[in-house]
């Protein structure tokens, strides 16, 4: 089913998600990460303008949250607060998993890949960066943080050379300012080759930084 000009929505195993087509093959591959309660929609405004030379892939979370839209944390009696990284870690295993499967449906390599998260989305990102540091060439971490419990892995230095960018906004209210800058701190720690992007907006992506972004990942 068509979603918009160059865009599908496609299921695959158990798995919605909105997908985009590179122009010529070979070519690279960018996972999106939407946040709480979103979908398979939420994201591409961030790349409406990134180069076609991109498989873009937009998959959808697997549990559906209370408030509507999905969560890539199982909610179970006593969940609550920012997710941590255990929390996260059996869907990033997941969506690697489900990279390969896909991969082989389609020929196109996924040995390494892109990845663009937005809020809990972006805690993903991290979750995912630092369980297969080997897999992913560039990441984008939105309005993000990184988990709670990622201390032991910190010390290995699992993303060292691995070029992130990381943007948030000052007035943030949902995820605080101060917590994207002490998440940059710990993605440096493990390695990070850190680009950081501040606006004065709230839980969202300002304009600046969102042109940052577009630089960041065209090559």
């Amino acid at each position: 089913m068509r979603t918009g000009a160059d865009t599908s929505l496609l299921t695959y195993n158990a798995w919605t998600l909105r997908v985009r087509r590179a122009r010529d093959i070979p070519a690279r591959l960018l996972l999106l990460l939407h946040g709480w309660t979103g979908d398979e929609r939420s994201m591409w405004g961030f790349v409406r303008h990134f180069s076609q030379d991109y498989w873009i892939l937009a998959p959808r979370a697997p549990h559906p949250a209370e408030e509507g839209g999905y969560s890539w944390r199982e909610l179970k009696p006593g969940t609550w607060g920012v997710p941590t990284f255990d929390e996260l870690r059996p869907a990033a295993d997941a969506l690697v998993s489900f990279l390969d499967e896909w991969s082989a449906s389609v020929s196109v390599d996924v040995s390494r890949f892109d990845v663009i998260g937005f809020s809990q989305g972006g805690a993903l990102a991290n979750t995912l960066s630092m369980l297969y540091p080997h897999r992913v060439r560039k990441v984008g971490v939105l309005a993000g943080f990184v988990p709670p419990g990622v201390d032991g892995w910190v010390s290995r230095q699992p993303l060292k050379g691995i070029p992130f960018f990381v943007a948030h906004g000052t007035q943030d209210k949902l995820i605080p300012f101060e917590r994207s800058r002490q998440s940059v701190g710990i993605l440096e720690q493990a390695g990070a080759q850190v680009s950081f992007c501040q606006s004065e907006v709230g839980h969202k992506v300002g304009a600046d930084c969102l042109r940052a972004l577009e630089a960041f990942f065209e090559d």
